[in-house]
């Protein structure tokens, strides 16, 4: 498969290339529910789902999706859409409760049964090892900022390796470590809800650590022709103008929010500027003789998570912020366009933008589009029907933009949208639906939305219909 592969024709549009990958994804505590069932222990998000004030209406992911109990159910609309891979997540605390020591077979048994009935409906399994769902216990030892955590992590996935490493071909070690560090210990938005930009910095740098240290991992117990991965929610930064002290400000995103893990996973460096603009905060002396070259061990494919551009310049933002060594020096701007119901704006040029430049820094590595999706207020019409124009369009404009990073030589292999489900989204709860299958939460009843149906048409022409 090469960029040359994906053209326009006259006659069916925007095709992509033979052999381009066509999923959905999901992540375990947003879906699964069965918080408590079959030795599964506290998660942090359990745990600051729990603590009054955190998640919106006081929501949980206790029951959410109830995907455990309807894997069955939920692989067949898989089906039915005709997705080539799916992109789920494994929940750490179901198959090893405390971090550590021996898998809870349950558990185990859980993702052998969905990924079994995956590849009867003949869907390529893709796992995730962390989305987000630290072990309670491990947090209560100090959690990401601590070094222990990255060896525990590399345990586990040995774990799942040995367990699925068989049958599952593609695995990511991370998601979006940004979020894990930056949300979680920086401005504490997301679990476990701490508020240091120094616990945020040593979290980044622990999740670079526990990265390299899996990707080993698993090179070494998984079969030759396995892939292993990272996902990173890279931001796709903009100046508000070329005024020095602007350019500067997206310098200082583009550094504490893209290459402070681009640097280490794929360098085996610090990047230089970042270590100067948090300087007040720490000397990085937790970086040990080893650690970044450990990070930048061999991945076959870097996951790219995409939703919308930040547009940015000189100021301050509000404290307690996710920017460490940044939040003195630059303000967020509201970017032009409309928006989705959580409201980020809608602009595809961004993701296009994101792919040119990996294309340009990090000749040789795939890539994968692994998110891509919105959220929008829509419901069940009286006839049943779930409508959702804007996030069909939406969908358009962000295949249209992969095609022509393609087409300008970007090496994408393909594209999963997020997200299957309604889901438990985060901090708020279930207020945002970003699912291309409607659920009701009362019932658990799924219906195919409009963007649903046309995805499945896009998957069976292999592109969109019109250029």
């Amino acid at each position: 498969m090469t960029a040359l592969d994906a053209r326009t024709d006259t006659t069916t549009g925007l095709r992509f290339p033979e052999g381009f990958r066509w999923g959905t994804a999901t992540a375990a505590y947003q879906i699964e529910g069965a918080a408590a069932e079959d030795g599964r222990t506290p998660s942090i998000w359990d745990t600051f789902s729990r603590t009054p004030g955190k998640v919106r209406n006081g929501d949980t992911g206790d029951i959410a999706a109830d995907h455990y109990h309807r894997v069955d159910e939920d692989v067949e609309l898989m089906r039915r859409l005709g997705v080539t891979d799916y992109r789920f997540s494994i929940a750490w605390p179901r198959v090893q409760p405390t971090g550590r020591g021996p898998a809870v077979r349950k558990g185990l048994d859980f993702y052998r049964r969905l990924v079994d009935r995956l590849l009867d409906a003949g869907i390529r399994p893709v796992a995730t090892l962390y989305h987000w769902d630290l072990p309670q216990e491990l947090e209560d030892a100090g959690g990401w900022p601590q070094r222990d955590t990255s060896y525990r992590f590399a345990e586990y996935a040995a774990i799942m390796a040995d367990a699925l490493g068989d049958r599952v071909a593609t695995w990511t070690t991370l998601n979006e470590p940004w979020c894990a560090a930056f949300l979680g210990y920086g401005n504490g938005v997301h679990a476990p809800g701490r508020t240091s930009a120094l616990a945020s910095l040593r979290a980044a740098h622990h999740l670079n650590l526990a990265h390299g240290l899996a990707a080993r991992t698993l090179r070494g117990a998984l079969p030759g022709a396995s892939e292993v991965s990272l996902t990173l929610n890279l931001h796709a930064v903009r100046p508000c103008s070329q005024a020095p002290e602007d350019l500067d400000a997206a310098r200082r995103i583009d550094a504490v929010g893209n290459r402070v893990f681009l640097d280490p996973v794929f360098h085996g460096r610090l990047p230089e500027d970042l270590v100067r603009d948090t300087a007040s905060v720490t000397d990085w002396s937790f970086v040990r003789d080893g650690d970044l070259s450990a990070a930048a061990a061999p991945i076959d494919s870097l996951g790219i998570n995409y939703y919308s551009p930040s547009v940015v310049g000189a100021g301050s933002s509000e404290s307690p912020s996710p920017w460490a060594g940044a939040e003195r020096h630059v303000r967020f701007e509201p970017a032009p366009g409309p928006r989705t119901a959580m409201d980020w704006p809608v602009d595809a040029n961004g993701l296009h933008e994101l792919l040119i430049r990996l294309r340009d820094e990090l000749p040789g590595v795939p890539l994968v589009i692994t998110e891509n999706g919105a959220a929008y207020d829509d419901y069940a019409d009286p006839s049943g029907n779930v409508k959702d124009p804007e996030r069909v369009a939406y969908l358009h404009a962000h295949l249209a933009a992969v095609h022509r990073a393609l087409a300008d030589g970007a090496d994408v292999r393909g594209y999963f949208l997020w997200s299957l489900l309604d889901n438990f989204e985060w901090a708020y709860g279930y207020s945002k639906r970003f699912g291309i299958v409607h659920v009701d939460f009362a019932t658990q009843r799924r219906t195919l939305k409009d963007s649903a149906r046309w995805y499945a048409e896009v998957i069976a022409r292999g592109g969109l219909a019109e250029a």
